[in-house]
This record gives C-alpha cells, sequence and structure tokens, in this order.
C-alpha cells in the first residue's frame, strides 16, 4: 500500500465526449495544448505534478526571501552537497535551465556530447551551442536489466576514433527517460568514468530521477541489494565530475533545477550566464520558499519505503497494461510505463505519428492525457524536403506523478486503455500542419491524416 496518507484533495474533471473531442480539436490534436481543466488523468509528465508532503509544505514557511545570501540557499546547498558530494552548487528554476546553462558553458561549434540518450530538452540545448548530440544507447536485446546503460564498446571507439578529440563530455541521463525509464547500472558508471579518465572528457549526470535509479539497481544487481538507495545514490555522483537535474522529478517540487559540481572555474562560467538570465546565484530563479521546499524533498526521496512503493506500483500498472493488451515494454522503470504504439498501430507508417494517434486516442476515450515519445518529439526533418527522419521507437509514455494517484484511478487508465486496443485498427494517423524549428512538440499544431494509413 502507499507509505503515506493523503491530506489535501483536488477536484477531478470528467469532461464528455463530446466535450474531449472538442478540446482535441481546438488543441490542434496536440496534447501539450489541452487544457487541464479537460483532462482526468494526467499522466503526461511526472515532472512537477507531485504532490508535496507536509513537510515540504510546512519548510515553505521557514522560506528566506532575501535577494542575495538567504538562509533558504544555505540549507538548500548544505543539502546538495551531502548528498553528491559537489561543492559548487547553483540552483535554477527548472531542469532545462540547467542543462542550458552547463552545456552552454562547456560546448562549442564543432564539438560533441556523448549521452546513453539525450532528452529532447537536452538534444536541444546541445544544438544551440553549434555542437552535435551523439546517443549510444546499450542494445536492449542483451541488456534486459539495465537497459539505460550507454554502450561502452561504442564509446569506446568513439572517443579513440577521429571524432575523439571533439568529444567535450559524456552525459548518463539516470534513469534514461527516453529509453524506456530503465536504470544505468553502477558498472556502466563505473566503466564510463574509466574510458573518460583515459581519454579525458568530463563525465557527466543528468540526474533528475537519480534516487529511482538508486532504487533499481539495488533491486536488480546483487552487488548492491544491501545498500540503501541513498548509499547508491552517493557511489553514483562520486563517480561523476558533475550533474545537473530538473527537481521536478526527484526532488519531489514543483518546481526548480540545480547544477552541481566539483570544476570551481566551470561553475564560476555557469553562474556568470544564471546572472544574465535567472538571477542572483543564491536563487537562480526560485523563491527562498522553493528552496526550502526541495532541500526537504531531497532528503525524502531516497526513503527506501517509498521507492520500493514507487516502483512496484508502476510494475503493477505495467502489468494490467499488459493485460489490457498493451505492448508495454518490460521490465517497467519507477517514473513511467512505456508503450509501443508501432506495435499497437502497424497500419499507421511512422510519418503518420503512431505514438501520436495513440495518444490522442487515449485521451478520446476517456480524458486520460499521456505523452508520445515516437516522431514528434526525437524524429527530424528531412534536409531534402522528404519525410521525418524517423525516431528509434514510437513509444508512448505514460508517467506518474509522484504520491498524486491512486489504484483505483489506474484502474480507470487501464479501461480505458483496453477500450482503445480494441478498436485499435480503427484508429487514424495525424499530420503536422504547424511547427517551430525546435521541440516542435510543445507547440504543433496536428490533424488527423488527409490519406488512408496504408
Amino acid at each position: 500500500m502507499e507509505p503515506f496518507r493523503i491530506k489535501a484533495v483536488e477536484p477531478i474533471p470528467f469532461p464528455t465526449p463530446d466535450q474531449r473531442r472538442t478540446a482535441l480539436a481546438n488543441a490542434g490534436y496536440n496534447l501539450f495544448r489541452v487544457p487541464a481543466r479537460a483532462i482526468t488523468i494526467d499522466l503526461l509528465t511526472d515532472s512537477g505534478t507531485n504532490a508535496m508532503s507536509a513537510a515540504q509544505w510546512s519548510a515553505l514557511l521557514s522560506g528566506d526571501e532575501s535577494y542575495a545570501g538567504a538562509t533558504s540557499f544555505e540549507r538548500f546547498e548544505a543539502v546538495v552537497r551531502h548528498l553528491t558530494g559537489y561543492d559548487e552548487v547553483i540552483p535554477v528554476h527548472q531542469g532545462r535551465a540547467a542543462e542550458r546553462i552547463l552545456l552552454g558553458s562547456l560546448l562549442r561549434p564543432g564539438d560533441i556530447s556523448v549521452s546513453n540518450t539525450h532528452f529532447d530538452t537536452t538534444r536541444a540545448s546541445v544544438a544551440a551551442t553549434g555542437a552535435t548530440a551523439i546517443d549510444l544507447p546499450v542494445d536492449t536485446s542483451t541488456s534486459t536489466s539495465f537497459g539505460g546503460d550507454i554502450d561502452l564498446d561504442a564509446l569506446h571507439a568513439l572517443l579513440d576514433g577521429q571524432d575523439g578529440a571533439h568529444v567535450r563530455c559524456v552525459v548518463l541521463t539516470v534513469t534514461n527517460n527516453a529509453g524506456g525509464g530503465q536504470p544505468v547500472s553502477m558498472a556502466n558508471v563505473a566503466g564510463a568514468r574509466a574510458l573518460c579518465n583515459a581519454f579525458d572528457v568530463p563525465l557527466l549526470l543528468d540526474a533528475s530521477r537519480f534516487a529511482e535509479n538508486a532504487y533499481l539497481i539495488t533491486e536488480r544487481d546483487p552487488d548492491h541489494a544491501h545498500y540503501s538507495p541513498r548509499e547508491v545514490a552517493h557511489l553514483t555522483f562520486s563517480l561523476a565530475d558533475g550533474c545537473w537535474a530538473s527537481l521536478k522529478k526527484d526532488g519531489v517540487g514543483n518546481i526548480g533545477g540545480m547544477i552541481a559540481l566539483r570544476d570551481a572555474e566551470l561553475a564560476r562560467r555557469c553562474r556568470d550566464q544564471l546572472i544574465a538570465v535567472e538571477g542572483f546565484p543564491t536563487y537562480g530563479g526560485l523563491a527562498g520558499r522553493d528552496l526550502d521546499a526541495l532541500a526537504q524533498g531531497l532528503q525524502e526521496v531516497t526513503d527506501p519505503a517509498y521507492l520500493r512503493y514507487r516502483a512496484q506500483s508502476t510494475r503493477w500498472f505495467g502489468e494490467q497494461l499488459l493485460d489490457a493488451g498493451l505492448p508495454v515494454l518490460l521490465p517497467t522503470g519507477c517514473h513511467a510505463v512505456y508503450v509501443d504504439a508501432a506495435a499497437l498501430l502497424p497500419h499507421v507508417p511512422t510519418h503518420q505519428l503512431p505514438a501520436t494517434a495513440l495518444a490522442n486516442e487515449l485521451y478520446l476515450a476517456g480524458a486520460v492525457r499521456v505523452s508520445e515519445l515516437g516522431t514528434l518529439v526525437f524524429g527530424r526533418r528531412d534536409p531534402g524536403g522528404g519525410p521525418d527522419l524517423p525516431a528509434p521507437r514510437e513509444l508512448v509514455r505514460l508517467a506518474l506523478p509522484r504520491r498524486v494517484y491512486t489504484k483505483s484511478h489506474l484502474e480507470y487508465v487501464v479501461e480505458v486503455a483496453a477500450g482503445v486496443v480494441a478498436k485499435a485498427a480503427e484508429i487514424p494517423g495525424y499530420r503536422i500542419v504547424e511547427q517551430a524549428d525546435t521541440l516542435r512538440h510543445f507547440s504543433a499544431v496536428l490533424a488527423p491524416a488527409l490519406t488512408p494509413v496504408a
């Protein structure tokens, strides 16, 4: 059962089928543009959608709103230093600000950033510097327990090859959000550390879900089964040169992020950028009360009972969706269940966005909002003007906000999914009508495909 009691509640909207059809059409068939008042169960993201604890709400009231040198920052800094072992702690308003500032301070045109998988905003931050993002995910057909790992052989070949001199950083995203939410193993972090040492390249973590990654290591790696999640987190951070994180995930907050580093000179350059776009370095675009709530959340999130509940409830949800007929990626991680939309909708070609098609159908069937992680998010425009270059996989992510939904809520989602599976052959594809040059999925306008699906 949930290792907490519910202390406050929020009413849930129940839009009618006609209201759902109208809302989706008015939003340009893009679930990011659908208003929250038209959503019954919102599994779009686990970022900033968490329920804070009583201790976090209490911490809000002790926030010091001084512009510079607030005691709230001192508390936040002390917690982050103890957790990571890094002396340089820089708060920012959310994760994408952290990665934009850090990568903008590290990369230059022609450089290369290598990762197990860069997530969408990370890839955009790399591209903004004129550098190139290269993903080297492990072959998941041979690595089931730790499908989030980076391919160490491929990494060695890249570092030792003609492009190796251009690699400015290796980034491990823990857990690997774009790769099905799978964890990165301790052995893989150590292997990446050894290669970075050999080729004098910094190793960085996108540590947005560091606690969930640590728990999955204790669950799946016998060598670390006797460690606590916090001890595993300490070990993981000790192998890297620094990190950034959206604290809207494992900070269990509604806003906030951080950069934490060993390198004082790199931190100075980051602070120079931060002052220009986020604010003074001791508040980084956040209120003092936010820093206090995040400091408390970073202490709560490694509680083994909470993480056990988190992993087990996600596993149960995945099993239920699998029984309902959805092709679920197994094993599940902690923060989401991923579904292979292409396997469910083989009649929808990639250029008609099967992941978007499945996501929209779940909304139409029961006002359940999820996110597509397929060609709309990770596909690329063809320089020759042809169809988009497809994403590696057409995934739909059902992300679970922390401490928000109960078993009954998720049972409702399973019922909705079963109804969608029953009419999968009738689900149409979509086409892009308008799109931005970067991160198009947030604002794109779509329409049902005009031509019949193949």
